[in-house]
């Protein structure tokens, strides 16, 4: 199973506006994608708002992307280079 793990760089790391721009780039995807910190909490669907806010991942926090099937590389690569910026941003 493909997957990437990548440091959440949005300042508020994934809360509000970087998790809603994340979740809707997630359901944009032709495959099912999970997503986890290393504390030990389970693997949630990258298109769920409330399983994205769940984790309390922090500006600075690894977190994996995991994905199966034709597409789960791209796509991985898409979401992963989306967290690694920073969504609160003005021009994000």
């Amino acid at each position: 199973m493909p997957e990437r793990t990548v440091v959440v760089g949005s300042a508020s790391g994934l809360h509000a506006r970087p998790a809603a721009l994340f979740v809707a780039a997630a359901a944009r995807q032709s495959v099912a994608v999970t997503i986890r910190t290393d504390s030990g909490k389970k693997a949630v669907p990258a298109r769920s708002m409330l399983g994205v806010l769940s984790l309390g991942a922090k500006q600075g926090t690894p977190v994996t992307l995991e994905a199966t099937g034709d597409g789960a590389d791209a796509a991985l690569d898409e979401l992963a280079d989306l967290l690694a910026r920073d969504l609160d941003a003005p021009d994000a």
